[in-house]
């Protein structure tokens, strides 16, 4: 499978929403819903898990339309933030705060 990284440096193809997507798996999606009930929000249902990488055509989990490092990184049409000129922003700093695995992911990638 074709590594897919996210702009902010999660692995998409490693995402539970994603791997579900891809099995076109009902159950898979609705359980991944369970999961983000629980840890996000518990008003997300499984029509907001389909997802096919935040960075690629296709669907978009709920969370990408309000995503704002993905906007951003689409505004400077980088591949993942690692290609920005302005790498690492504010923006990243916080969710590298809760998230420090996807600054290691987005390190390795700029280190080339």
């Amino acid at each position: 499978m074709t590594r897919i990284v996210a702009f902010c440096g999660l692995v998409c193809s490693e995402c539970g929403a994603y791997l579900a997507t891809q099995a076109n798996d009902p159950a898979a999606i609705e359980a991944v819903a369970a999961e983000w009930r629980v840890q996000h929000s518990p008003h997300i249902t499984a029509a907001d898990v389909p997802c096919d990488g935040c960075g690629t055509e296709g669907h978009k989990c709920a969370h990408c339309a309000e995503c704002d490092i993905r906007a951003c990184g689409l505004a400077h049409a980088v591949a993942t933030c690692a290609d920005c000129t302005e790498y690492p922003c504010a923006k990243l700093e916080r969710f590298f705060g809760s998230v420090p695995q996807a600054r290691a992911t987005l390190d390795t990638l700029r280190a080339g």
